[in-house]
């Protein structure tokens, strides 16, 4: 009899994931397997549960794209990494490896790119099926449960930030304080910039503050726009926008200063309309950023190991999965929720 793993799977979208027991797969040529630690829960879970995005996952399907563990079998030919290394099975499962994209290290954007959790099945199970060529590096002295966040909403926050191309010193306004947005005022702040943040929620707007933001803005409060440009002397030089809201799509470019950049890493559902005249006129670039490369997992997980960056989380096993992704498509999370698989330090 083949050994089982517990999984939590996707059978039917829109559907509660279905707690089962499955055989734990077998790593194949070119394969690592990873014994699950602990696997943060994002808001692209959601998405992928629901089938909201144009190109859907096959069913039934496993999610789950920030998974820490430890690899416990090889496959033929594997070399980047060995039995007891921690690792981090993140978004971006594999890409090609030699087109255009990957050979200019933007192998996010590979025609060819597969996806953990969505087009590969993740880690809200025991065990997961890794490419060791892709998965993170986890630094010594940063616990699973610290580093699940940092291989998704910290790596996403922080390539963010870096598209906005804020130099320091200068303004970044991050809208959306929650998962990613808590973590991007940490980045920002480690990275010299000065930060406003904006959020509906005055209790997410207060947390803000307790991480070194220097502003806040809340945007029922009155036009988020032009708050933003009285506090800063004429808009922020970049913009992150994290929140998955259209309107905070259109506030976000309303803030950014004339040659500044606004970044979008939320991804709402619907059409953005964009306010061309103002984008002609201000000189504005608005620019989409797609998680991040290897080397920006790299540096994102550094920030990690020095202490500079730490997500606030919440733990939950398993069998609460269905819960909490209730709870983070209602908005009911306040950072990040981390599956605890191994209780591990």
């Amino acid at each position: 009899m083949k050994a089982k793993m517990r999984a939590a799977a996707v059978h039917a979208f829109g559907q509660p994931l279905v707690l089962e027991d499955r055989d734990i797969p077998v790593a194949g040529p070119g394969q690592i397997l990873v014994k699950v630690e602990a696997c943060g829960v994002c808001h692209t879970d959601v998405h992928a549960k629901n089938g909201d995005w144009p190109v859907k996952p096959a069913l039934p399907f496993i999610p789950g794209h920030e998974g820490i563990g430890r690899v416990v079998a090889l496959g033929a030919g594997v070399t980047a990494v060995k039995e007891g290394d921690r690792v981090g099975v993140p978004w971006l499962y594999s890409a090609c490896g030699h087109c255009e994209h990957c050979l200019a290290a933007w192998e996010t954007v590979c025609a060819e790119a597969q996806f953990g959790g969505y087009t590969k099945n993740g880690s809200f199970a025991e065990y997961v099926v890794a490419d060791p060529n892709y998965v993170a590096h986890v630094p010594a002295g940063l616990t699973p449960t610290a580093a699940a966040p940092l291989i998704c909403a910290g790596i996403t926050s922080y390539k963010g930030i870096k598209e906005t191309g804020a130099r320091p010193g200068e303004w970044l306004a991050i809208s959306g304080i929650g998962g990613l947005g808590h973590l991007a005022i940490q980045y920002a702040k480690a990275m010299g910039l000065h930060v406003i943040a904006i959020d509906p929620s005055d209790g997410k707007l207060a947390h803000a503050t307790r991480l070194g933001a220097d502003r806040v803005v809340n945007p029922q409060q009155g036009d988020p726009a032009e708050a933003v440009k009285k506090a800063t002397g004429g808009g922020a030089h970049g913009v992150l926008i994290t929140a998955p809201s259209l309107p905070a799509f259109k506030q976000g470019v309303g803030m950014t200063r004339k040659r500044g950049t606004c970044v979008l890493v939320g991804i709402p559902p619907g059409e953005f309309p964009t306010p061309l005249f103002d984008v002609v006129a201000n000189c504005l670039t608005i620019r989409g950023s797609f998680v991040g490369t290897r080397g920006d997992m790299a540096e994102a997980l550094a920030f990690g190991a020095e202490g500079k960056v730490k997500a606030d989380i919440e733990l939950q096993p398993l069998s609460a999965i269905n819960d909490v992704l209730t709870r983070l498509e209602h908005g009911d999370v306040a950072s990040r929720v981390v599956i605890d698989f191994a209780g591990a330090a």
